[in-house]
């Protein structure tokens, strides 16, 4: 048997592919399928089945395309509907994959469909569960995703201690669990960043399987402290029950590489918006004017799909060049299929074109304190999650996080100077990038964030 899990740092999402014989399968495959196709023609192997936890909303799966491919079964739990032929599996289903089985366990909660995979050896032994967002690494799936009129967070919140407490716990305490994301994922609220445990250490240290914690105990933690999720969530649970378009036909429309001059239109035109995924200091430095910054090298994916809103945005991208099909791929991966080139010879061919250019004021830590002390300085701005601003923050700098961007562009004043820093400089470059694009003059970003103004002795901190 091989069983291999595919992590993908940006989502914090794990994948897996596992065969036994000449026959595999694929737990939440990732939008780019041919990692899997390639994987079980190197094993000499079928892909038998495509097997979904559930209906993902932090991420565009790729099973429909898979099973295209392949002629595999998608198989989903009790509950499912969508508008691809699958095979609804019920509760205790067994499936054989050459000398193993998976046996589906659905477990709803997170979501009402949501289910887990019993991997069982040659001789029936349980070796591994693959959970989903049922249950995490250290925490538990979230229970507000899939609320309805007649189904509240703390109904749903009720069923997870019951699939937890009566269906998971139960199992054996040296069967492996492997769930579908890691820290980093708003699918939850305190996940670790180990991406696997066994099921019995996970017993003694999470909070949500403790045997002291009462039900109702359970869901008056697990249904308070939720942060609001993404907006595009729900457009990717739409997408996931129904056919989209195959990456390969959005990797070859958003691999066009636009000159220059056309790419200037395109730019000038109000439908379309200019992407820059280089770094913060090359954004910084010089970038097409009123483009928007989320860089590829930081948590890419989750921002572009907590900031753009609309999920059929008009795209056109600059890179670095050479991460073209990266940059397209990973937008992608969230539902943002509608990228329709990038600038060709990335930002350099910009400037060589002779087009003007728009900057971002940067700001070292030590001269940000220095200006907040005498005064110089009248509108810092925090742009950190809240968790991290309670942990601690700069006395008198008011909280404004990035993922509420859009308001507080409407509230704040155009004509006065702010100053923005996030935990390392990543997040404040994208609030000033969308601040500049929506007519703010005088916003400086301050380099290394709050990590650099904590080491500056005059700084001022607020625990």
């Amino acid at each position: 048997m091989i069983l291999e899990q595919y992590y993908t740092k940006c989502l914090a999402q794990g994948t897996y592919y596992i065969s036994s014989g000449n026959e595999a399968a694929v737990i939440d495959p990732l939008r780019e399928v041919q990692q899997y196709i390639d994987r079980a023609q190197q094993d000499n192997a079928t892909i038998k089945y495509i097997f979904l936890t559930h209906f993902h909303a932090d991420f565009v799966s790729g099973h429909v395309d898979l099973a295209h491919k392949t002629g595999a079964t998608i198989v989903i739990g009790p509950n499912a509907v969508t508008s691809y032929a699958f095979a609804k599996a019920e509760h205790k289903q067994i499936f054989k994959l050459g000398e193993i089985t998976l046996e589906l366990l659905h477990t709803p909660g997170h979501t009402l469909e949501s289910s887990c995979y019993l991997l069982k050896d040659k001789d029936g032994k349980e070796q591994a569960l693959f959970t989903g967002d049922t249950l995490f690494i250290g925490d538990v799936g979230r229970p507000d995703l899939a609320v309805k009129s007649d189904l509240s967070t703390e109904d749903l919140a009720g069923m997870l201690y019951d699939s937890l407490h009566q269906i998971i716990m139960p199992l054996p305490d040296d069967v492996i669990v492997y769930p579908a994301h890691g820290a980093g994922s708003a699918c939850g609220k305190n996940m670790s960043s180990e991406t696997s445990d066994t099921l019995g250490n996970q017993k003694a240290t999470n909070y949500a399987l403790d045997t002291q914690l009462s039900k109702e105990d359970f869901i008056t933690e697990v249904s308070t402290g939720i942060a609001p999720p993404p907006a595009y969530f729900p457009k990717n649970v739409w997408m996931n029950k129904g056919v989209n378009s195959s990456i390969d036909e959005i990797l070859k429309r958003g691999k066009t590489a636009i000159k220059p001059e056309s790419f200037k239109a395109l730019a000038e035109d109000q439908e379309y918006l200019v992407l820059d995924v280089r770094s913060p200091q090359e954004f910084t430095a010089g970038h097409v004017p009123n483009s928007w910054f989320i860089g590829l090298d930081g948590q890419f994916a989750p921002w572009v799909g907590a900031l753009i809103e609309d999920i059929d945005q008009k795209i056109i991208i600059v890179a670095p060049p050479g991460r073209e099909e990266e940059a397209v791929t990973r937008l992608a991966r969230v539902g943002y299929d509608n990228v329709n080139g990038y600038l060709d010879g990335g930002f350099e061919s910009w400037i060589k074109a002779g087009y003007s250019m728009s900057i971002t004021a940067n700001m070292n830590a030590t001269t940000f304190v220095n200006g907040l002390n005498d005064g110089s300085i009248t509108n810092p701005i925090d742009a950190r999650k809240p968790a991290e601003y309670e942990k601690s923050h700069l006395q008198n700098v008011p909280l404004l996080t990035l993922d509420r961007i859009h308001e507080h562009v409407k509230q704040l004043d155009k004509n006065k100077s702010y100053h923005v820093h996030c935990a390392g400089g990543y997040r404040s470059v994208i609030f000033a990038s969308i601040a500049q694009a929506n007519g703010f003059k005088n916003i400086t970003n301050v380099e290394g964030g709050y990590g650099a103004i904590k080491a500056v002795d005059q700084a001022i901190i607020s625990n």
